[in-house]
């Protein structure tokens, strides 16, 4: 038997609502990882435009996630764009409505406020209608619950919930993430991965790190 085919579209047969995502990505922007997969009643072609908010070109932000991710449906992430300007007595983006109004377009002013690429590592599994903010970077291993919003980085193998999402707890201990860190599985070819499935989802460490 052979691993699934990370460019098929849609891996489950009959399933088409789930869609290994990055053969559903257009964007130079977006980048995706082998076998993430978003799932959608409504269907994960729109991906890009309902999933990824206020993305724009000229803005030059990027969403970066890795691979073996889960995708929940209406999960989200805020891009750069959506932010205002907040320095002056009103936050209304005068400019964007052309005319007289957009003599006050400032390109560098809307870029003081932008926060960086938005980063997602590797087998991070999102709830339900999650919401990720600007230039988060969200670690390895992590779980972010059904409609947390994600405003601050989230380290690796943390379990986040709440709006501000907040630590809920720790995977593992230290020393036991910094292993898993080490072993980085998700970097392994395929079919090295295919081998050893059974020890990267059980709870014995020291096979995985022995495995072949």
């Amino acid at each position: 038997m052979h691993a699934p085919d990370p460019d098929n579209t849609h891996p489950l047969p009959f399933h088409p609502r789930t869609a290994f995502l990055k053969n559903l990505i257009t964007r130079p922007t977006i980048e995706v990882g082998d076998y993430t997969y978003y799932d959608d009643p409504l269907g994960p072609e729109r991906f890009e435009e309902h999933n990824v908010l206020y993305h724009f070109d000229f803005v030059g932000d990027r969403l970066v996630i890795g691979r073996y991710c889960a995708i929940a449906a209406n999960t989200r992430f805020i891009m750069n764009g959506a932010n205002h300007d907040m320095r002056g007595f009103s936050t209304f983006p005068f400019p964007i409505f052309g005319g007289a109004w957009r003599d006050a377009f400032d390109p560098a002013v809307l870029a003081a406020g932008h926060r960086g690429d938005t980063v997602v590592g590797n087998d991070v599994w999102f709830g339900m209608e999650a919401l990720v903010m600007p230039g988060v970077t969200i670690g390895d291993g992590a779980v972010v619950a059904a409609r947390a919003v994600v405003g601050s980085d989230v380290p690796p193998y943390a379990v986040v919930a709440g709006n501000p999402a907040r630590i809920v707890r720790m995977r593992y201990d230290e020393e036991t993430a910094r292993r898993l860190l080490a072993v980085a599985w998700w970097d392994w070819p395929v079919d090295k991965v295919t081998r050893n499935i059974d020890a990267i989802s059980g709870t014995d460490l020291d096979r995985l790190e022995r495995a072949e």
